[in-house]
């Protein structure tokens, strides 16, 4: 169990890892307002950054099947809501990378007839941008709603130390209200996204060099 708990470990952080390094080369592309224009001479970011959103999106359903037999053991009813939760963010995620390939194929499209101005070219563009970033936004409120359960069980059953179940709490309960309003179409920054980020770094480290606590089930 302890060398399962590296891997999760290992996963967390490539996960995470591969998904600020993707989102990193295509969210400054997929913001530009001259979409069109600029996507296909940086296809080679794009393609990158969705190869790395990839990984990112097969690291999770990765560590919700490697959790999902230590956690039932504690809680099945909420062990199955988080390995459920992580499948299904697994799979909008996978969704969402449609958006940019399509946005790549536009793009090439639109310069190569030379109609990258065109009002109807611009607009399925930025419709696939659109489509990606709700498809994400819907994936972080699946993660966050599972994400409780699964503190919830590491609270109670003390697998980590209760501080650190704590932080998860906080920063998934964060995540959760900011994937609402972002949904609702309200962008309030990513000061919510912190403490959730903390207890993604801080959880994989602790199960790496420590593991988990088995002997308290």
């Amino acid at each position: 169990m302890k060398k399962t708990a590296r891997v999760v470990g290992v996963l967390f952080l490539l996960s995470t890892t591969a998904f600020l390094i993707g989102s990193g080369m295509m969210d400054p592309i997929l913001h530009r307002t001259d979409i069109l224009t600029h996507t296909d001479p940086n296809r080679t970011s794009m393609l990158a950054g969705v190869f790395l959103e990839l990984i990112n999106a097969v690291a999770v359903a990765g560590i919700a099947m490697l959790l999902q037999p230590i956690l039932k053991r504690y809680n099945e009813a909420f062990a199955m809501g988080y390995f459920a939760s992580r499948i299904m963010e697994s799979v909008l995620l996978i969704l969402s990378l449609i958006g940019p390939l399509v946005l790549i194929m536009l793009s090439k499209q639109s310069i190569h007839i030379g109609t990258s101005g065109d009002s109807y070219m611009q607009t399925l563009g930025h419709l696939a941008v659109q489509v990606h970033f709700m498809l994400f936004e819907i994936a972080m409120f699946v993660l966050s709603v599972g994400s409780l359960l699964f503190c919830y069980i590491l609270y109670d059953s003390k697998l980590v130390p209760r501080w650190l179940s704590i932080i998860g709490l906080i920063g998934y309960t964060g995540l959760l209200a900011s994937s609402c309003l972002s949904i609702a179409g309200l962008d309030i920054g990513s000061v919510l996204y912190i403490p959730g980020a903390i207890f993604e770094i801080v959880l994989p480290i602790w199960l790496i060099v420590k593991g988990l606590n088995l002997r308290s089930g």
